[in-house]
């Protein structure tokens, strides 16, 4: 079965119901918990009846910096409402590590931002080196990805399209939320992967609700692919794409045939025009939650819950 831990300014915690009970670990880094999964086990089993869960302030499971390389269009349904009516070519960015942030903490909108949305993503966490070159199997999963993490791939739309910018529209601060819990995993429960289910409430109205079953690229052959030219280490994480549902979606085809023709500075002024309508872009007040988990309980990353905020406001 799989094991949450929790991380908070004292250290670390394996979760077990509503208690956790600390590791006895040196480790600070995610990198170093790994390499102590000893520790993790015994707290595990430890008789330690450990403290309340809800008396402790989750902060980030994935400790920066790290790498943070995301999949782009990764989900059948994300790729219908990116307007994609044929295959979708598999395709990586970088995020910044600074953009990490935790599991309950706000998300903060740039003040020069007026089109932010949201993107849930099911984050693999390292647990070994993949080389440049390595070819990863289905059974090769566990010798690889040591557990799993909710994210949310934030995302400043009007950075993003009008300038081609995926490493600055999705890098600001706060702009990867992640947690609560860093899910470490038993090579049976990777047999359970595509059972795992990724909803997204704005305000609690239900925006995004998918299995893995809808990715495009999944987990062994996405590693595959990325290791053709990057390397990943321990606590390095993979975000693995975004279902449909984000407030951000193609405009129909003859509207995009039409605005091909126009210049590029009045293509957009008319786009965002028509996006400024659009009530399902992030606002100050806003509350995000995000669950990751199998319908039978057997794997569940927790709860993240993220106000958002400006960035000239209070971000408390």
């Amino acid at each position: 079965m799989s094991t949450n831990v929790l991380r908070t300014a004292d250290g670390w915690w394996v979760v077990r119901g509503d208690r956790a009970v600390p590791v006895d670990t040196r480790a600070v880094t995610t990198a170093d918990l790994m390499a102590d999964r000893t520790a993790v086990r015994e707290a595990a089993h430890s008789a330690d009846k450990g403290t309340s869960v809800a008396d402790l302030v989750a902060l980030s499971p994935v400790t920066t910096p790290c790498r943070v390389v995301a999949q782009m269009v990764n989900y059948r349904s994300h790729a219908r409402d990116s307007g994609f009516t044929g295959d979708v070519p598999p395709a990586f960015f970088r995020k910044a590590s600074g953009s990490v942030s935790g599991p309950a903490g706000a998300v903060v909108r740039p003040s020069h931002v007026k089109f932010l949305d949201y993107e849930i993503e099911l984050g693999l966490v390292m647990g070994a080196s993949l080389p440049v070159g390595t070819v990863v199997e289905e059974r090769d999963l566990p010798s690889y990805v040591a557990g799993l993490v909710i994210t949310n791939d934030v995302s400043a739309r009007d950075v993003q399209l009008t300038r081609t910018q995926f490493y600055e529209s999705k890098s600001y601060p706060t702009f990867t939320p992640t947690g609560p819990y860093l899910t470490l995993l038993q090579p049976e429960d990777f047999d359970h992967l595509l059972d795992l289910r990724l909803r997204l409430s704005v305000n609690g109205e239900l925006r995004q609700d998918r299995t893995l079953a809808d990715m495009i690229v999944r987990p062994a052959r996405a590693l595959t692919l990325l290791a053709r030219f990057q390397r990943l280490d321990p606590g390095d994480l993979l975000l693995t794409g975004t279902p449909g549902g984000t407030a951000l979606k193609a405009p129909p085809k003859p509207v995009e045939k039409i605005g091909a023709l126009l210049p590029p500075a009045v293509k957009w002024k008319a786009f965002f025009k028509s996006q400024a309508k659009n009530p399902h872009y992030l606002r100050s007040g806003d509350v995000i939650t995000a669950t990751i988990a199998t319908p039978d309980g057997r794997i569940d990353l927790g709860d993240q819950r993220t106000p958002v905020t400006d960035a000239n406001q209070d971000p408390r």
